[in-house]
């Protein structure tokens, strides 16, 4: 084989990994077993939880997160709920979200199947130091939810892919509310003010529709992300205001600019991060945390519960019509993905608790929880598709 065409067949692969669908999910897995094996390995433990806990010192000057790791969940994640926040309106303008007929299940599903997870969660902590996570199980990670339910190919009927997609969706705008109404700090309320004038200066750049400004509208989406990084909300809501605020004709443009670098750089690197768990704690005491259990019960009951009991009583009612060529056992199968929580519930543990070993128990009882959740649903569409006669 000539250099040329090895060169031609490694790009080839790489551009068929970054467009299918399971590939984030597969990174997320691969990253998150990496992470976990070099930081309980005793030669490398130290210098690997140092390296993201290393100060930035311009950052530091320049008033930014200034850890490596602060800067990925404040500055990076913030690009992430930009992507989010494009898709979330790309949906409801012209997607499966555009018509009350199609949006009435999902969403009702996402709202419930947020509910019950948290009055689960607070049903173990209520009245602990803990009670303040319950935002935890209440997410959807959407690259390991739709990556599982794409390894089964045929198997999963489209509209269920499209009706978990939607509910993936709308649980990450349930978990951007969550986040900035429940996990920021004390609002200041000048540089609030400075937010909404960037915000006034992007809706008049709007209307202006000058492609050659258009530099500007990220020099205003910067500062937007600066003044919410002081006002004491969570700075990543800016990325999803942001994302409201591009005009609708933009939206594909943008999202084709960011999403490799999002899929495949950010999710990653903030999986590597936020996974360096140091795994000391006994499974006895893992075991006996209300933290854990209301984690795990949370993501593996709560969610299914949420989800398959509102939509039974909405479909029952006629209210909403089953997603079509599907049966309730295969929506069982899909509503058990849905409590793969990694992404949303790490990054939502990482602001609930100070305590870095409570944030490490929480970490683990999410990574149990999606690692289980995964394997059920799997199992479960895989089985319920045979029995179908599914090719």
């Amino acid at each position: 084989m000539t250099k040329h065409s090895l060169s031609k067949k490694i790009r080839y692969t790489f551009i068929n990994f970054i467009r299918d669908s399971r590939s984030v999910g597969i990174l997320l897995l691969v990253c998150t077993i990496a992470s976990l094996i070099i930081t309980n390995n005793s030669f490398t433990t130290d210098v690997y939880r140092h390296f993201w806990e290393m100060e930035i010192p311009l950052f530091e000057r320049l008033h930014l997160p200034h850890s490596i790791l602060h800067f990925i969940n404040d500055g990076l994640m913030a690009v992430f709920f930009f992507m989010a926040g494009m898709e979330i309106k790309r949906e409801l303008i012209k997607g499966e979200l555009s018509s009350p007929q199609q949006a009435i299940l999902p969403t009702v599903a996402a709202i419930s199947g947020a509910l019950v997870p948290a009055i689960i969660f607070l049903l173990f902590n209520k009245g602990t130091a803990f009670a303040h996570g319950w935002g935890i199980p209440t997410a959807t990670d959407i690259a390991f939810s739709l990556g599982i339910a794409a390894l089964l190919g045929k198997r999963v009927p489209m509209s269920l892919r499209v009706f978990l997609t939607a509910l993936a969706i709308i649980d990450d705008l349930c978990a951007i509310f969550i986040i900035a109404l429940f996990y920021g700090a004390n609002v200041h309320w000048l540089w609030l003010l400075g937010a909404v004038a960037f915000i006034l200066f992007i809706i008049l750049l709007n209307r202006i529709k000058q492609p050659k400004l258009e530099w500007l509208r990220f020099a205003f989406g910067i500062a937007l992300w600066f003044c919410m990084f002081h006002s004491g909300i969570h700075p990543t809501v800016a990325g999803v205001i942001f994302a409201l605020l591009v005009p609708v004709e933009l939206l594909n443009h943008y999202e084709n600019k960011i999403h490799v670098f999002v899929n495949f750089f950010i999710i990653p690197i903030f999986a590597l991060g936020n996974t360096a768990i140091v795994l000391k704690i006994s499974l006895a005491d893992f075991m006996q945390s209300t933290l854990s259990w209301g984690i795990i019960l949370g993501l593996l009951i709560g969610k299914p519960l949420g989800i398959l009991g509102s939509c039974y009583f909405m479909i029952k009612r006629k209210w909403a019509v089953m997603p079509a060529a599907s049966n309730w056992r295969q929506f069982i199968g899909i509503t058990i993905l849905a409590g793969i929580g990694f992404t949303m519930s790490i990054f939502v543990s990482s602001l609930a608790f100070n305590d870095t070993g409570a944030q490490d128990i929480a970490k683990i009882a999410i990574i149990v929880a999606s690692f289980i959740a995964m394997v059920l649903g799997f199992v479960c569409l895989r089985m319920t598709s045979r029995k179908e006669g599914t090719i």
